[in-house]
């Protein structure tokens, strides 16, 4: 199954180079230099892993992952950092981030964070519409 990722970085060149890299591994990529653009393009998306940049102007990727959360919870994203921090790293997985990575991320690495991100979402998913399930047939006493 293809793999849908969303691409979030402020550096266009880091932005074009790993979208070709995840392509060429045959991974669907959607991308954006702007985070206010890639929230409208994530809220509105099917993707099975955002990858956002920490440090961008405007929108950081904290931001952006509360952002994300809000609105789809069962949305998985990694954040890539050039300037790391522990703090940083306990906040963003407080919030909800699948991973930090620090800049330049190990490409295998990003590779097997974006597989385990992808069998994530579909487990919430499927709990999610197991709860229906449930719900339905609670509701009509079936």
């Amino acid at each position: 199954m293809t793999k849908k990722v969303l691409l979030v970085d402020d550096e266009k060149d880091f932005l074009d180079t790993l979208s070709e890299r995840l392509r060429s591994r045959d991974m669907e990529v959607t991308s954006s230099t702007d985070p206010e653009e890639a929230l409208e393009i994530a809220r509105d998306g099917v993707f099975d892993v955002i990858v956002v940049d920490l440090k961008m102007p405007g929108m950081n990727g904290i931001e952006f992952l509360r952002c994300i959360k809000d609105d789809r919870p069962e949305m998985q994203v990694i954040l890539l950092t050039g300037h790391a921090t522990v703090d940083k790293g306990i906040e963003a997985v407080k919030l909800g981030a699948m991973d930090v990575l620090e800049k330049p991320a190990d490409f295998d690495t990003l590779l097997d964070r974006i597989a385990k991100a992808s069998a994530k979402k579909l487990v919430l998913l499927e709990k999610k519409d197991q709860d229906k399930i449930h719900d339905i047939i609670t509701k009509h006493g079936w």
